[in-house]
């Protein structure tokens, strides 16, 4: 691998890193404002981000992206449903699937929380063609791939 290949996935990791960083920060906050558990205020996002992309989660697909055991998620969900934070539905054909949903309260909150950072990152983003920026989805996603390969390994 050429040496300027290396000093610049170098330079990239770190900043993926450290956003990385920011952003468990910021939801160490959010739990905070919320009252629960920085697991709870996670898996909320992740519900929500779920929501907004059309794809609901179901609580076992949640528990592949925040790696939880079944049991572990039954008592996280029944916190969150009991604070108020989501709902479990039964929207499928198939009734035994649940599907989570966000209270709207807790999008309120999140929308207020995580707004003002919204508004600087899409004025950042609005300086890159839209192009680049799918490029650059696109580089996360492989790049990222890499790290599930090297999990499943």
């Amino acid at each position: 691998m050429p040496e300027g290949i290396a000093a610049q996935r170098e330079r990239l990791i770190a900043g993926l890193i450290s956003y990385g960083a920011g952003f468990t920060e910021l939801g160490r906050r959010f739990a905070e404002a919320l009252g629960v558990h920085t697991t709870d205020a996670f898996a909320l996002l992740e519900i929500s981000a779920a929501e907004v992309s059309g794809a609901p989660l179901s609580p076992a697909l949640l528990g592949k992206r925040i790696t939880l055991t079944s049991g572990a998620m039954t008592a996280l969900l029944n916190r969150l449903e009991r604070a108020g934070y989501l709902t479990r539905t039964r929207e499928h054909t198939d009734r035994r699937v649940v599907t989570l949903r966000t209270s709207p309260a807790v999008v309120g909150l999140a929308q207020e929380f995580f707004g003002p950072l919204n508004t600087r990152q899409e004025t950042i983003l609005a300086e890159y063609s839209p192009e680049l920026l799918r490029q650059f989805e696109d580089l996360v996603t492989r790049l990222r791939g890499t790290i599930d390969d090297q999990l499943a390994d």
